[in-house]
């Protein structure tokens, strides 16, 4: 018995989502369809530059857990903000839609971390992070009864940056298996995983049960030339590995088990925010329900098609009931 399916743990970011094209990604040297970190003042005068924006709690996992939500799991989050006008609004979000938190804010130090994030005419999204407290979240902050009352922990690799947030990692996935709960991870960037290859990697070897990666995650982790050796290469490497290909659909990895789950049809994609992250929602609450590899996939496929039918990271629908029956 467990006091929640899921718990996540990741950066407690406010989410500002303004649409732009590729002319202002190239005049502020931004590699579309990234994420980079920014400090502060730059966040602030690129802000300045923007037109009208949509707000919201984000971040990679909250996304996730919001997800989940909608899909009618029960789930906590560990994450850390600062006791300021963008933390309460964060702290208010998660609770009205019905995900725990309980992490204390910080009481000094940077405020809120924010999540700048520019959506050109394709789709693509280009996001530049302001981590602010969210990078100061430490071991303490690790609820261990939280851990240890949670079928399964999802973490954030955008989150893997600081070295007390690697610490975390370990310590939270550490209490996990001692209580015979799963962890899993979520690779979040290309970028990030170019920047902590080895650590990543013994990550995943050391102490994780399910990976989710896209294509161009799973090639850097194994620095390999391409998808098809990156298949290979996890096989093994952890207990499920769900590989997320865009149009292409997803790919389970699991032991000798190899499904691929075709994409869901959706009308009009408008923006590919949260993408990974909802579809790793509609697969852990699947997996949460005892459903099949592929089920879990075909789960995941279907939140994943929502998300990017509309702007924004988060559902705009009860996903509970886009569910296939049975």
């Amino acid at each position: 018995m467990t006091d929640f399916d899921l718990l996540g743990i990741g950066n407690a970011l406010v989410d500002v989502v303004v649409q732009a094209d590729d002319d202002f990604l190239a005049e502020h040297n931004f590699d579309k369809g990234g994420m980079m970190l920014i400090d502060h003042d730059r966040s602030d005068f690129l802000y300045s530059k923007m037109n009208s924006a949509t707000k919201s709690s984000g971040g990679s996992c909250g996304n996730t857990m919001a997800g989940f939500a909608s899909l009618g799991g029960c789930g906590a989050y560990i994450g850390k903000v600062r006791d300021d006008e963008l933390g309460r609004v964060f702290r208010y979000d998660l609770d009205a839609i019905g995900v725990t938190f309980a992490t204390p804010p910080a009481a000094e130090g940077p405020g809120t971390g924010r999540c700048l994030v520019l959506v050109t005419p394709d789709a693509q999204r280009t996001m530049c992070t302001t981590l602010g407290a969210a990078a100061s979240l430490t071991t303490s902050d690790i609820d261990d009864a939280q851990v240890r009352g949670s079928a399964v922990i999802y973490m954030e690799g955008y989150l893997f940056d600081p070295p007390e947030a690697k610490a975390a990692f370990v310590h939270a996935a550490e209490v996990a298996h001692a209580a015979n709960r799963k962890v899993s991870v979520t690779l979040s960037d290309s970028f990030c995983v170019d920047r902590h290859r080895a650590a990543f990697a013994n990550l995943v070897d050391s102490h994780v049960d399910i990976l989710f990666a896209n294509e161009d995650e799973i090639v850097s982790l194994f620095n390999v030339g391409s998808f098809d050796e990156a298949v290979q290469a996890v096989r093994g490497r952890c207990e499920i590995a769900c590989l997320t290909r865009g149009v292409a659909g997803s790919v389970i990895v699991a032991g000798e088990e190899v499904v691929e789950v075709p994409a869901a049809a959706v009308e009009q994609v408008v923006d590919t925010t949260g993408a990974g992250d909802l579809y790793a929602a509609g697969f852990l609450f699947g997996w949460t329900r005892g459903k099949s590899h592929a089920e879990c996939g075909v789960i995941g496929g279907i939140v994943a098609a929502e998300v990017i039918s509309h702007y924004g990271a988060r559902p705009a629908v009860p996903l509970s009931g886009l569910l296939p029956s049975g």
